[in-house]
């Protein structure tokens, strides 16, 4: 579920709260805001389907069962992602996978979800899925599109166009998902996990300030939701709750992650990024399902908490009522839970003052960075779960 990350992401996740200047707020003014995705298998909307070798895919039965073509798109869940519900409150239609474009399409001008199942913000994170855009690989991408859009409209009206835009990340969850409490995976042998933070700290250093140098000064990075009551976690409890330590891994990373943004805001002339607290959002959607509406939160809708990948393949056995469960399969947050989490993330922005309706459009102010905070947690004992892409 990288990403409940995903947050996610994500993100998962979301576009969450954009802290913007004059750029974002005239761009979203003056048109529709220009959106570029950044992410896992929480923000994917088909660029895996690409990549002939890939491992880490959702093309098939059941997944897009509730999206508005009822078929496959990519998407690892049964409807929208969060980035597709957050889209829409933005007034612009979901940014199309990066891989479904030619350089020459005019659709280059506009947003791109770059999102790869599978990726983490290490490279060597999601390497049994064979192939997949690890977070370098999105960035570079992402030049690729800038070279694109110069090319049709000139080098200062293409870095305009960045430089308003939204650059949402949601990244982190497959580092450890599917990286550091994976015994077969050398991080989690070599590092402790300070050291993996330091690793992970310096490698998102590097990446944001490559993104700025690229003309990235709006970025929302989502921070990780409660890693350890995933499905595919909770299984490897004694007693089917979620995994304290897991939990506090996220909780350690999300505050690690809201200092460097808050150090790269005083360092980098105009940058504007923020971390949005999606793992409080998430918690709450677990730990009391039945005020937003849900019955379950604890196993997947699918039943395929233990299976291996815990993806809903053709032959599972689907849930009689999708909007009743916060997760489809056993990573991956439902469509329904993905339209709360994306209706909290708006709320919250709203209150904050970190955007105003105007019309058909929004517009973007400036609140302060926030730091994800949670409650203490204590070490656990558990074997690895499936690969989960």
């Amino acid at each position: 579920m990288a990403a409940l990350a995903a947050v996610v992401a994500v993100a998962v996740l979301a576009f969450a709260m954009v802290t913007g200047g004059r750029g974002i707020a005239a761009a979203v003014i003056a048109k529709k805001p220009v959106i570029y995705i950044f992410g896992d298998s929480m923000s994917d909307v088909g660029n895996n389907n690409y990549l002939l070798l890939s491992l880490a895919k959702s093309d098939y039965p059941w997944y897009g069962v509730d999206y508005e073509t009822g078929f496959p798109t990519g998407r690892f869940t049964n409807g929208r992602t969060i980035g597709d519900i957050m889209a829409a409150k933005f007034g612009v239609p979901p940014p199309p996978p990066f891989l479904s474009l030619y350089m020459t399409d005019d659709e280059v001008l506009g947003g791109v979800n770059f999102a790869s199942g599978g990726a983490g913000l290490l490279n060597e994170t999601g390497i049994y899925f064979v192939q997949y855009l690890s977070f370098d690989n999105q960035i570079s991408s992402f030049e690729q599109i800038k070279n694109a859009m110069i090319a049709k409209i000139g080098k200062k009206a293409a870095e305009e166009v960045v430089n308003g835009a939204i650059f949402q990340v949601g990244l982190g969850s497959n580092d450890y998902i599917n990286n550091f409490l994976r015994p077969f995976m050398a991080d989690g042998i070599v590092y402790t996990h300070e050291e993996f933070i330091g690793l992970l700290m310096d490698t998102m250093d590097r990446q944001l300030t490559r993104l700025y140098d690229l003309g990235a000064r709006n970025i929302w990075f989502s921070g990780l939701a409660p890693l350890g009551c995933i499905p595919s976690q909770r299984v490897l409890s004694d007693d089917g709750e979620c995994l304290d330590d897991v939990n506090a891994y996220a909780i350690q990373f999300n505050a690690a992650a809201a200092n460097l943004l808050k150090r790269l805001n005083a360092k980098l002339p105009g940058a504007c990024m923020s971390l949005a607290d999606c793992y409080s959002i998430v918690m709450e959607l677990i730990e009391h399902p039945q005020k937003y509406g849900f019955k379950t939160s604890h196993t997947s809708c699918c039943d395929v908490d233990t299976t291996v990948g815990g993806l809903c393949l053709p032959t599972a056995q689907l849930c009689d009522d999708r909007t009743a469960f916060v997760f489809w399969d056993a990573y991956h947050t439902s469509d329904a839970a993905n339209q709360v989490i994306a209706d909290r993330l708006y709320a919250e922005m709203v209150s904050a003052g970190a955007v105003q309706g105007k019309g058909n459009a929004t517009t973007a102010s400036s609140p302060a960075p926030r730091v994800v905070v949670g409650g203490g947690a204590s070490p656990s004992t558990h074997a690895p779960p499936p690969p989960k892409p």
